[in-house]
């Protein structure tokens, strides 16, 4: 009864209520250029969702709904902390396994051991027995030696491959037929669409496609549908939009019951094997313990999305072999997030969110319209040998790094915030960073370029920005220029002038001029005079795009930096001019 009295105090408000009460603020600017968020995968994302946005999701259409909670209710939302060895000798393999066990591992996926014979996969197995493990890099031989290992032997822990499936069908057929119910000798692998710069909907799409090949070979083969779901895993990466991976998980388990289920699987073959991992497409050399806190969310998201194991990748993987201390980092991510935050204990964290029932229904939606798409015209591995999964993904990954470039996506202390003072090349194993595609290399060309220079000569750039006149103008574009240069790693210092004669008296390389617009062209001018009467050619920028631009080019000024300037265009040829090779 009291809180029902309590209750009548806050009466429900009507959308309409919100909607006036959001034109009221916003003063009459445009409600879809200030509120409207236009995603990547074509979601026009609003400022906040109801109950009445999920009125229209009519998920009776899409089989399996009940796939988005976990698959064992005692389990909760249970994952296991898969841990990732590089080493290739088998002993050494199992050395470090046992190790990162002791240190609150679950699971172990052997990267690139090399087994080459039974004796080879009894050493890097020795001890592993209730531990489940994977081998990323396995091919046919390894996968004829498991299966004969677990024909003679019933280990307790599951064994899983990374191989596709569809590179050779006729062997996957043999191999499914020959395997035991210990082993999933097949893995679907999405996170190689995530690194080449899918969108969500992308990469559930096609991950699904690939999926419906698998079973409609198998099926040519009369192979069980439900035999064959059991020997199939799927991985994605995940990357930095939170809410989004977590929709995609959970879009592609609804899915994926649907396909299964249309095939004439049984329930007890309608849930996915998901693997996740943390992106490695946006990890940074610069400022690199940022990298901690990016693989904690996308780790966030793989747990609320669903996975049923899940990899952390070292912050500093992307530069240097990790040691024992970022290894150590990026298992005590997970082990804080099942242990200490107790993600574990819910069955679907992300269930009843307006907003993540909607992206989960519109990744689903587009993501199946995508599959079909591809169907209809032959099947996924006619559309992966015509090219057009390639075109598709380079049109996204264009998208993506122009983002990058012109700063509407952001990199925290790489094409934003960065920190001018931070050095990379003393941490960078150059064969790191040999074939590896990542969505800041643009910015970091930059940064090496300008401290490879500074190495050589003992000198960086030096950049004035010179606070002049207007105070709210004069700190705001202070402020812009300082995070735009930090970008080339230059040297950034900041003065407020009273007068034309301090500034253009000033040692430095490059001089940013900070004010109002209505200031620059009398203060360029009188700069000009001076410097030229103290024979000095210090280079002006204005922080600006005013009206008088030309005007501010006849009066000297050599560059404008603005909210359109692409900066990497611009700070590249400002090394030029300052003698950095480019």
């Amino acid at each position: 009864m009291e809180a029902d009295i309590l209750l009548q105090e806050f009466p429900p408000v009507n959308t309409q209520a919100w909607e006036l009460a959001i034109a009221r603020d916003l003063k009459g600017a445009d409600y879809t250029r200030k509120l409207i968020w236009q995603s990547a995968e074509g979601l026009p994302v609003k400022p906040y969702y109801r109950a009445e946005d999920l009125a229209t999701l009519g998920r009776q259409d899409l089989p399996a709904c009940s796939l988005l909670r976990a698959r064992n209710a005692q389990l909760a939302n249970d994952w296991r902390i898969r841990e990732e060895i590089d080493a290739t000798d088998p002993e050494q393999a199992n050395r470090d396994a046992l190790r990162a066990i002791a240190a609150g591992a679950e699971e172990i996926a052997f990267l690139n051991v090399a087994v080459a014979n039974a004796s080879d996969l009894g050493l890097t197995l020795a001890n592993l027995q209730e531990i489940p493990t994977h081998f990323q890099s396995a091919g046919e031989p390894l996968i004829r030696l498991l299966c004969g290992r677990l024909k003679d032997r019933k280990e307790s822990a599951l064994i899983s491959t990374g191989c596709d499936p569809l590179t050779n069908p006729d062997f996957a057929a043999q191999s499914i037929q020959n395997t035991s119910s210990g082993i999933v000798p097949f893995t679907i692998d999405g996170t190689e669409f995530e690194e080449a710069g899918a969108t969500a909907v992308e990469e559930v799409g096609f991950t699904l496609a690939a999926g419906v090949d698998f079973l409609a070979e198998m099926q040519s083969h009369n192979i069980a549908v439900d035999r064959a779901a059991a020997s199939i895993g799927f991985s994605f990466g995940i990357g930095a939009s939170y809410f989004f991976q977590v929709a995609k998980l959970r879009a592609f388990r609804m899915l994926w019951a649907s396909v299964v289920e249309s095939f004439g699987g049984a329930a007890k073959s309608l849930p996915a094997r998901i693997h996740a991992r943390t992106s490695r497409w946006n990890k940074t050399i610069y400022d690199p313990h940022v990298n901690i806190l990016r693989a904690t969310t996308e780790a966030m998201s793989a747990v609320l999305g669903g996975a049923d194991s899940i990899s952390v990748g070292a912050f500093d993987e992307c530069f240097k072999t990790p040691d024992e201390a970022s290894l150590r980092l990026a298992r005590n991510t997970q082990l804080i997030l099942k242990k200490e935050a107790l993600l574990s204990q819910v069955a679907d964290p992300a269930a009843g969110s307006y907003y993540l029932e909607v992206l989960t229904d519109f990744i689903a939606r587009e993501g199946w319209r995508a599959m079909q798409q591809i169907e209809s015209e032959g099947g996924y591995r006619k559309a992966v040998a015509d090219g057009k999964v390639a075109k598709a993904l380079k049109n996204s990954l264009v998208q993506k790094e122009e983002a990058i470039v012109t700063r509407r996506r952001v990199f925290t202390g790489t094409n934003q915030y960065a920190d001018p003072s931070d050095e990379a090349l003393h941490r960078i194993e150059p064969m790191s960073l040999a074939g590896e595609r990542r969505g800041a290399h643009s910015y970091e060309s930059l940064r090496l370029r300008t401290e490879r220079h500074s190495a050589n000569t003992g000198k960086l750039p030096r950049v004035l920005l010179a606070e002049f006149g207007d105070v709210k103008m004069r700190s705001a574009r202070s402020t812009f220029a300082a995070n735009f240069f930090s970008c080339a790693g230059f040297q950034i210092v900041t003065q407020r002038f009273s007068n034309a004669k301090e500034i253009a008296t000033c040692d430095a390389d490059l001089i940013v001029l900070c004010s109002a617009d209505t200031e620059y062209l009398a203060l360029a001018q009188e700069i000009a005079l001076k410097q030229k009467s103290l024979g000095r050619a210090t280079p002006v920028i204005v922080a600006g795009n005013p009206d008088c631009a030309e005007l501010l080019r006849a009066a000297g000024v050599a560059d404008f930096i603005h909210l359109k300037s692409n900066p990497i265009e611009v700070l590249s040829t400002w090394q030029q001019k300052l003698g950095i090779e480019v």
